[in-house]
């Protein structure tokens, strides 16, 4: 079932603005880098946010190889910019335990963002790329979505977050 590419981002207050609950994960199964982008991936293509799982995957996978994501606040934000994707949005989810997110990288995360960025988006993407840097500066908030219950819950924390 596609979300609704009606819904204008134009006033965007919050992270929640750019996300949807059923873009949320709970609970990734993968442990590692790739398996979490491909898990993520196969999420957005399931909601027809994405043109292409495969195509957008390996755009995602690629960027991350070439700069880390990863930080030192448990947070992960990859991305991928490509033509066919509507609008600006994430897909997030977080593991059980922290997992190491690169071979050239120790940090470990458990927080994860997926970016789905349009081809021509930049002054947007750069205004939530810096909230979600903000957001990993801010350990009582990073604590509350990890004890969050639910992806219910995670998106009231996330309502909470300004851009």
């Amino acid at each position: 079932m596609p979300l609704e590419t009606t819904t204008c981002v134009r006033t965007a207050n919050s992270l929640a603005d750019y996300t949807r609950r059923e873009l949320i994960v709970h609970q990734l199964c993968e442990r590692d880098a790739a398996g979490i982008i491909g898990e993520l991936s196969r999420v957005l293509g399931r909601w027809e946010c994405v043109p292409d799982v495969l195509s957008f995957y390996q755009a995602a996978l690629n960027q991350e190889l070439l700069s880390d994501s990863a930080g030192g606040s448990g947070l992960a934000v990859a991305h991928a910019r490509m033509g066919g994707i509507k609008r600006l949005l994430f897909a997030s989810g977080r593991t059980a335990s922290p997992v190491v997110w690169s071979a050239n990288n120790s940090c470990r995360v458990q927080l994860i963002f997926l970016l789905a960025v349009p081809g021509g988006e930049t002054s947007r993407y750069l205004q939530l790329l810096a909230s979600l840097a903000k957001l990993g500066q801010n350990p009582e908030t990073v604590a509350q979505l990890l004890a969050a219950p639910d992806g219910a819950a995670i998106m009231a924390v996330l309502k909470e977050v300004p851009l």
